[in-house]
């Protein structure tokens, strides 16, 4: 069946709107509801010690602890292929080679030693790669990239580094991201760690990833804004 003609199972076909647990009729207001109750679970998660002892148990887990107030399917791997709803976007990983990808991913995270003991230029350079793998996988329907900010801000936490997501904005993301999957150039990506990583302690807050200080002042980030076409797998 071709991208045109997909019926994406995860929206209500009255609406368009993805299928949730809140109530939400529209983008605009589903948007509102998790701009509302994502971050209060991103705070319960940073209080959490380590979730598994596997990259994927633990990127589903982070998953459903962010998103269990508005999707019923939080924390379940996506079982449709999706693409940015962008001219020219190429399709993310088919999502019947999603459990394996992210076994390589556990893998090769496993062979790096969860990049630590490295110095911040290495650091910067591996968390790139990692992190255009990550994004390639795309394991979700949405929030691939909330869950993918707290889970690189676990890991860079054990490294011994912070990563101050309020540098980054979202568009900067985006366009890094497409660079590195369709052209295979990590350097706009290496860029953008470049400017935002820095030793634990450098500063007395951390921040969440959504820009809540978990020092306690709030702070902003524009609200993800991404849409999908789908197809079958």
């Amino acid at each position: 069946m071709g991208l045109n003609n997909f019926v994406d199972p995860y929206k209500d076909p009255e609406t368009g709107t993805l299928n949730n647990l809140v109530g939400a009729r529209t983008k605009a207001a589903l948007d509102q509801a998790e701009a509302n109750l994502v971050p209060l679970r991103e705070l319960e998660l940073f209080s959490m010690d380590e979730l598994s002892n596997d990259a994927g148990s633990e990127i589903q887990q982070i998953h459903r602890q962010l998103f269990q107030d508005i999707y019923d399917w939080a924390g379940k791997l996506r079982t449709v292929d999706i693409r940015k709803n962008i001219e020219g976007a190429e399709p993310f990983l088919a999502a019947n080679q999603i459990p394996h990808a992210l076994g390589y991913l556990e893998s090769n995270l496993r062979d790096a030693q969860q990049l630590r003991d490295l110095n911040r230029r290495s650091f910067v350079e591996e968390l790139a790669k990692f992190y255009d793998e990550l994004n390639f996988i795309h394991p979700f329907r949405e929030g691939n990239g909330r869950t993918q900010r707290v889970y690189w801000t676990r890991i860079a936490l054990n490294a011994g580094w912070e990563i101050n997501w309020l540098c980054i904005t979202g568009s900067e993301n985006d366009i890094a991201c497409r660079v590195a999957s369709e052209q295979k150039n990590l350097k706009p990506l290496q860029r953008i760690f470049d400017k935002s990583v820095r030793e634990v302690g450098d500063t007395s807050e951390q921040m969440s990833t959504s820009g809540i200080s978990l020092g306690g002042s709030a702070g902003y980030v524009s609200a993800e804004t991404e849409a999908y076409e789908g197809s079958s797998g």
